[in-house]
């Protein structure tokens, strides 16, 4: 089959690979039909995070499931189904309490979670490719209906829809409260949707990126850019002098200035100072135990100075962690097939496989207009 394979950094390459197989019972092969680039895929790509040379990319993942293990008895060949990027057992303490983000026996490492096509989260291909198999198929993989209906909608639910809306849950985001969310990228996108789907009354969207802000406008939420104005000042006035009850963080450990030197606190910072007191903040943009080439010697051990003096101060609830998808996708899903969802607006770009190699690097180089790309394996 072909798929797109890590060679180093800055360099991936569309290539034959050997086909999956099924190598247990309770394991499925999925035919994808859309495999989305994540803005995670940039860590190892631009060579942030160790990654194995010859691992193929892709943890945002749907397809038709083309063939089943023997112990596969819910799932079914033909199904088309939605496949979560952390994969899990179903049946560790962390996955029966629903944290499938943090499986116990997913990943041979013993790191709790596991994942398709990413560092550090075990030896499974990804799904920017022709073939995928799933292990623990029952258990993982979310049902669609079939046909082609609402694919650039579903193809958001293995990660960016449900982590956006993880971000709002941690943050506490409720009817009629005012939220702000730092990162106009796809998550920061999918966050802001999740904020008005939730009732929020103002959902202020953070970045410098125009055409990001743009998107962020198209989905009902104030665009603040911060290299034009003061943002504390600027919310602060927008909610009448009191701040937001909430905030999300979708930018994560290279958080940087408009001028792209980085910042490693410039965002917690921001948000400690734009949430009210008793208010809550979510972080899901990602962060690492260490980044070699971090910003400051802290940054480097993994270590974020904020000012969690002041947010200690204020009382301000703050939730972090990768989103455990199973715990939203199915009712994400049923928002998007009556209507009230509609994530795949975002999509800037829908691809063939082989045009993989130029997508990644104009998506890292933040080429205007590429939002969210689609590679299509079968295009």
């Amino acid at each position: 089959m072909k798929a797109v394979v890590y060679k180093g950094p800055f360099d991936v390459a569309v290539e034959e690979v050997p086909d999956p197989t099924i190598q247990g019972p309770l394991d499925a092969i999925i035919r994808i039909t859309s495999a989305n680039i994540c803005g995670s895929d940039l860590h190892p790509y631009e060579g942030r995070v160790e990654f194995e040379s010859g691992m193929v990319f892709g943890h945002e993942n749907m397809g038709v499931v083309e063939a089943v293990g023997a112990g596969v008895d819910r799932i079914r060949v033909g199904d088309r189904v939605s496949v979560p990027f952390n994969l899990a057992c179903g049946t560790c303490r962390n996955c029966t309490d629903g944290f499938t983000s943090a499986c116990l026996r997913a990943n041979p490492s013993g790191q709790p979670g596991a994942g398709f096509g990413y560092p550090a989260m075990g030896p499974y291909w990804g799904g920017q490719a022709e073939l995928l198999r799933v292990p623990w198929a029952d258990f993982n993989l979310l049902e669609l209906p079939e046909g082609t209906e609402h694919e650039l909608d579903f193809t958001m639910l293995s990660d960016i829809f449900p982590t956006g809306y993880h971000g709002t849950e941690l943050a506490k985001v409720a009817p009629g409260k005012t939220v702000a969310i730092f990162g106009a990228g796809p998550v920061g996108l999918m966050a802001a949707h999740s904020a008005m789907i939730r009732g929020a009354s103002q959902v202020f969207v953070v970045d410098y990126q125009e055409d990001r802000l743009a998107l962020a406008e198209e989905f009902g939420a104030t665009a603040i850019d911060f290299s034009k104005v003061d943002v504390t000042e600027a919310i602060t006035d927008l909610t009448d002098g009191f701040g937001v009850d909430s905030g999300v963080e979708a930018v994560g450990y290279q958080a940087h200035d408009h001028t792209g030197e980085e910042h490693p606190e410039m965002v917690l910072d921001a948000l400690v100072s734009v949430v009210r007191a008793t208010g809550a903040i979510g972080a899901v943009g990602v962060d690492n135990p260490s980044d070699p080439e971090g910003a400051t010697e802290e940054a480097k051990q993994g270590r974020v100075a904020f000012d969690f003096g002041t947010a200690f101060t204020k009382g301000i609830s703050i939730g972090t962690g990768q989103c455990p998808v199973k715990r939203y996708n199915r009712e994400l899903r049923d928002l998007i097939i009556r209507g009230r969802a509609t994530p795949g607006r975002i999509v800037s770009h829908e691809l063939p496989l082989d045009d993989a190699v130029d997508a990644f690097d104009r998506f890292d180089k933040r080429v205007d207009g590429y939002t969210k790309v689609v590679l299509h394996p079968a295009a």
